[in-house]
């Protein structure tokens, strides 16, 4: 089971193995606190794709597809990721405003359709 969850909520034991999936550490975040398995910044969008999108949900669509493709050319990057949620629960951590409309979200969906 994959889920997301903003990184500022604190850790649960729901939460299985927990993974940052941000390009860039949180602003206010001590990496102590998180319980993190990783931060894994190569499953995040490129820089690039990031800012084009800028969390505008009339992109959404554009971006996800520009996002798997991004995940395509480097499968090594969510194998980790993969691994995990085949042992059991994952949590996809994410510092975004925007719960419905970032990359772990898309992240997300790209794992389960590759489980």
């Amino acid at each position: 089971m994959i889920q997301v969850k903003r990184v500022y909520k604190p850790p649960a034991t729901s939460d299985g193995t927990r993974f940052l999936v941000d390009r860039l550490w949180p602003r206010g975040v001590k990496k102590a606190s998180l319980e993190l398995e990783g931060w894994l910044k190569d499953v995040a969008p490129s820089d690039k794709l990031r800012k084009w999108f800028n969390h505008n949900a009339s992109r959404w669509d554009a971006f996800q597809r520009l996002y798997f493709a991004e995940l395509e050319e480097k499968p090594e990057a969510v194998q980790p990721l993969l691994e995990a949620a085949r042992r059991g629960k994952v949590t996809l951590l994410f510092a975004a405003h925007d719960t419905e409309h970032n990359n772990a979200v898309a992240l997300k969906e790209y794992l389960a359709g590759r489980l």
